[in-house]
């Protein structure tokens, strides 16, 4: 069992191909191993072992038939078991977003990227924890208690999807779902030394995803790999219309299987100097810049860009996002689901439940973004925001014109104690300064482990692409991986 929870994605199907191992004792592992780490860790919030084993089992079956039959062809993920962001809507599963105000919501259908996972044969084990409503850099946000860092369980594992990135580094399971709004996918892969993919605004659907900033929020994927990253990324990509963001953009097809002898040959990849900040952690740059040289080294071309209104992302995600929080929010007063105050009049019911059951840190982002729509104030601060995303967004139109892609660090230091940040939400909103601006112009990032610092925390180094530009991260993000060990290592639990 020690073996199989050790596979990768790629590892998984190829050895579930063969017939060298079962759904069912894959399955079995992760849920052994689950049950073994969970008190420690914290990492899910709901857990669905029969129905994992369940689907294993129909997977194994399908899997015979088609060692009976091999010219048909087999879905992407087939027994392969996942974890998911317990943001994204599971059918007959509780889906809470980490807050009490949706305790006992079940919802009747399946996010359009789960469904996916589903079509593709995917072994669903549970719901990950998350920061309230994806409102945080740490998971200690959540109702529901915090989610620790394998690799130093006193620390977080970064948020908001810190179970997933957790539950993947921990090998709970080899591969994850999360959501990414202002870094919650890349910040938690980079705490915790896995891969992660934050796809272009509507390369996937946002069907089924319980929204925090509608403009911003993307849903990614977590592996140990750029290939098993990629691999969930293309079953999940490609036009829905039950989305109304979601872009006439076909899913890509990615082949890793052929690599020259320097396959980033001539390819330009652009380092900002306003992404290498006085402060940031000193270990963090220097591996950083390491592994800049490594993407040299396989054949690229390392250009200076400047990225000059970088300075401005983080107070316009921070007017942007709690104001499309703040209407988002707004459905959640006690009438239609989730929990509702005991109170004699309707305006009671709303101000208690929303009181009650909502965090401090919900709360300030509603109040926060409820301001900066208000009358007399919208076209000094929202208004005045939007038109700075647009500079922010030129500045890397015009830096992709020039250049393939983008590196820069994914945060300025490594993964933090629990309780460091809590009484200090300006130092806590300061860890998401190198991962906001790609939010705000909707491009991809995908961030990968390049080094630890000397406390043996994971370092994180992100790269990002033009729109709809996937395919040049994975592939440089490949290249990095074949030529470097950072991302075999495991935290010793």
């Amino acid at each position: 069992m020690t073996e199989l929870i050790e596979l990768t994605l790629a590892e998984s199907l190829s050895a579930l191909r063969s017939g060298e191992i079962s759904s069912r004792e894959l399955t079995q592992a992760c849920l052994e191993r689950i049950q073994s780490l969970e008190p420690q860790l914290h990492a899910f919030l709901y857990l669905a072992p029969d129905r994992a084993l369940s689907r294993a089992e129909m997977a194994d079956r399908q899997w015979a038939n088609w060692r009976r039959d091999p010219s048909k062809s087999q879905p992407a993920l087939l027994g392969v078991p996942v974890v998911i962001k317990d943001v994204l809507c599971v059918e007959g599963m509780p889906c809470t977003c980490g807050s009490r105000i949706l305790e006992g919501f079940v919802p009747p259908y399946n996010a359009t990227a789960v469904e996916r996972l589903f079509n593709a044969g995917a072994v669903v084990l549970g719901k990950t924890n998350t920061d309230e409503f994806a409102m945080g850099s740490s998971t200690e946000n959540s109702a529901f208690g915090v989610t620790h860092n394998p690799w130093d369980l006193e620390r977080v594992p970064g948020g908001s999807s810190g179970g997933s990135a957790a539950a993947v580094a921990a090998r709970l399971a080899p591969i994850g779902l999360g959501t990414d709004t202002g870094g919650s996918v890349r910040h938690p892969a980079a705490f915790t030394g896995v891969t992660a993919i934050k796809p272009s605004y509507g390369r996937v659907s946002r069907y089924g995803l319980v929204a925090f900033g509608s403009s911003l929020d993307v849903v990614g994927a977590f592996g140990r790999t750029v290939e098993d990253t990629a691999s969930v990324f293309c079953v999940m990509a490609g036009h829905d219309p039950k989305d109304s963001t979601s872009m006439e953009y076909p899913a890509p097809e990615i082949s890793f299987s052929d690599l020259a002898e320097l396959p980033l040959n001539n390819m330009r990849i652009g380092v900002p100097a306003e992404y290498f900040i006085s402060g940031m952690q000193v270990e963090v740059e220097t591996a950083v810049r390491a592994a800049v040289q490594a993407l040299e080294d396989l054949g690229a071309l390392i250009c200076p860009v400047s990225l000059p209104h970088t300075q401005y992302a983080l107070p316009v995600y921070y007017l942007i996002a709690p104001a499309e929080a703040s209407a988002n929010l707004a459905r959640y007063d006690g009438v239609r689901y989730g929990v509702r105050a005991a109170a004699d009049t309707m305006w009671d019911v709303f101000r208690q439940t929303r009181g009650q059951n909502f965090g401090p840190e919900v709360k300030r982002r509603i109040m926060l973004g409820t301001y900066a729509l208000s009358a007399g104030y919208y076209d000094a601060y929202y208004g005045q925001a939007q038109k700075v995303r647009t500079l922010i967004r030129r500045d890397f139109e015009k830096a992709f014109s020039e250049v393939d892609l983008i590196a820069a660090p994914v945060t300025p230091s490594t993964a933090f104690r629990i309780g460091e940040h809590a009484d200090d939400p300006l130092a806590m909103y300061l860890e998401d300064i190198f991962t906001l601006p790609a939010n705000l112009a909707g491009i991809p990032a995908l961030a990968f482990p390049v080094g630890f610092d000397r406390k043996g925390l994971p370092i994180g180094m992100q790269l990002m692409a033009p729109h709809f530009q996937e395919e040049r991260l994975f592939k440089a993000g490949h290249a990095y991986q074949q030529s470097t060990d950072w991302h075999h290592a495991r935290p010793r639990l």
